[in-house]
């Protein structure tokens, strides 16, 4: 029994769309709302997705997070999280040039290291597996993950950190999306292997391999088609997906060059300006 009405979950819906574009952000859903679940949180997220559709946004994938054991375990979930990627959040690089991102597009922006899948084909749950997510898949190219809080991480009277059912509101806390490098066969590529180096201001941050994330990139597509089954939803054709992230995020700041290179798969650079 979900303690929202569905007043209530339209109001936290218009608190995170304002909270965006005021760039002031709102305190914990979960301190307000106790016994809220991971399923209201998608509720007020789905609700805050339909107020962008609405405002003339369009839908253009999906993202997963919180894929590493370490991350579930402070989370105190098992699963992962996903939220919805749209047109604005789309920032492309040109290969040899350094994108000029606008920091005013965020609150607290961080960066996070991933691989996208795109798909040829739809993917419909419950029984989705990752020979089928391969199958499905067009292409897998290099991504940035740039993530962001419209919900506080830490409450400001109590200090206690957001809980996960904030940050499935808080579209599990996605905000922008880094494309433009090369693009491979997820078939004849060993996609647990693909690996990068994050430079910021030209200093190593982080290093990682596509395995961290559940030892396979794809095993967190073919669990979002599953999970997405019970809504009445699907990954459609042409969607992309971002499988999640294999370093711990860089938080951003005015001026912060950062180059993130995958070896063979080509690089991503761009500042916050």
């Amino acid at each position: 029994m979900s303690v929202f009405t569905e007043d209530q979950i339209q109001q936290l819906a218009h608190e995170l769309n304002q909270s965006e574009k005021s760039r002031v952000q709102i305190t914990h859903f979960s301190g307000r709302f106790a016994g809220m679940t991971i399923e209201d949180g998608y509720r007020i997220n789905r609700a805050w997705m339909q107020l962008k559709l609405a405002e003339g946004r369009t839908l253009i994938g999906h993202k997963i997070g919180l894929t590493s054991r370490a991350m579930q375990v402070s989370s105190q979930i098992d699963e992962p999280d996903y939220g919805t990627l749209l047109d604005d959040m789309r920032y492309d690089c040109t290969p040899g040039q350094v994108l000029d991102i606008p920091f005013t597009d965020f609150i607290a922006p961080r960066v996070e290291v991933e691989l996208a899948f795109v798909l040829k084909h739809e993917l419909r749950g419950p029984h989705v597996t990752v020979q089928q997510v391969l199958e499905a898949t067009d292409y897998v190219t290099p991504a940035v993950e740039i993530i962001d809080a419209r919900i506080e991480q830490f409450d400001r009277h109590t200090q206690q950190m957001r809980k996960v059912y904030d940050t499935i509101s808080d579209n599990a806390a996605n905000a922008g999306i880094v494309l433009g490098a090369k693009r491979v066969d997820p078939n004849t590529t060993d996609l647990p292997w693909c690996g990068a180096i994050l430079r910021q201001n030209g200093v190593v941050e982080e290093t990682g391999l596509a395995a961290g994330v559940q030892g396979h990139p794809a095993v967190g597509i073919a669990w979002l088609a599953n999970k997405l089954a019970p809504w009445g939803e699907h990954l459609q054709a042409g969607e992309i997906v971002l499988a999640g992230s294999f370093t711990k995020p860089a938080p951003a700041k005015v001026g912060d060059v950062f180059d993130v290179d995958y070896g063979p798969l080509g690089k991503l650079e761009f500042r916050f300006v």
